[in-house]
């Protein structure tokens, strides 16, 4: 019996910089989900490896800055990456080795998520925060913090929808296409919807989606940005990337809201819209 040979169109190249999650909830191991979910392939460089569960971070060391490099010259010589998000980066060193490639126009479609302590409060950066802006805020097509982040980014308070517009807009002057403000950590719990606040190209807007009641958000902002790389791999348009990344992202959350995977907050469901042919 002659099958008809079924032609799978070449995927496009995402890379993930980021550090490695034991749990598997966050870092690299979520960005290449999300990556997977996009039917885009995910490339990654290990910035850090964490020993980390859904409880916290017990421990945590920074790759050097030499392998750093020599990561990213044996992907981007190789694979033609269109989109990087960028996660854990530890501190300065690495931050200014990643900033040296963006500035060789070497990592093309930059998301930055400037992620600085997880989602049970352990820090994961320890050099300036304002180091961000400085060094990657000129380089990136998207920068994505949320409350806790944009409070250090900017050295100031950021509560309610007109202090995120405010922060996005004050994030924006240090050179970013397009910045998001995300409102779902640290945001009143008791609101019926998460607003996230994109300032995009000179335009403000409000992207609202329902809150999902569940604790299993861990790695949820390292999610968002991959979704986004992935969509800018895919060619989206910058807002629809991002909007369609918030879509994607709160049905993760709806689809993995009665998991028990661990016993703090566990993982979404990268895969929810995937069913493999081979199953």
């Amino acid at each position: 019996m002659n099958r008809a040979r079924r032609e799978w169109p070449q995927p496009p190249v995402a890379l993930t910089i980021a550090g490695s999650d034991s749990g598997g909830g966050a870092g690299i191991q979520a960005d290449l989900h999300t990556f997977a979910a996009h039917r885009v392939h995910g490339t990654s460089v290990v910035t850090a490896i964490t020993a980390q569960n859904t409880r916290g971070v017990t421990a945590a060391q920074s790759i050097g800055a030499d392998l750093v490099r020599a990561q990213l010259d044996a992907v981007l010589t190789d694979f033609p990456v269109a989109a990087v998000k960028t996660g854990m980066l530890g501190g300065d060193e690495l931050l200014a080795v990643v900033a040296a490639y963006g500035q060789a126009d070497r990592l093309p479609n930059l998301v930055v998520d400037p992620v600085m302590v997880t989602t049970t409060g352990d820090s994961l950066f320890a050099g300036d925060p304002a180091a961000y802006l400085g060094e990657l805020g000129p380089l990136a097509t998207v920068l994505t913090p949320n409350l806790v982040e944009a409070r250090q980014l900017l050295g100031r308070d950021v509560d309610g929808l007109d202090d995120m517009r405010e922060a996005a807009r004050a994030l924006a002057t240090y050179g970013p296409r397009a910045v998001l403000v995300k409102g779902g950590h640290g945001a009143d719990t008791r609101s019926a919807a998460v607003v996230d606040v994109l300032w995009c190209d000179g335009q403000m807007l409000d992207l609202a989606a329902p809150r999902v009641a569940t604790r299993n958000d861990h790695g949820t902002g390292c999610t968002l940005a991959s979704a986004i790389a992935a969509r800018l791999a895919l060619e989206h348009p910058l807002t629809q990337a991002v909007a369609g990344a918030k879509a994607y992202v709160t049905e993760a959350l709806r689809a993995a809201a009665e998991w028990r995977l661990g016993t703090g907050p566990g993982p979404v469901h990268h895969h929810h819209g995937r069913k493999s042919a081979a199953l």
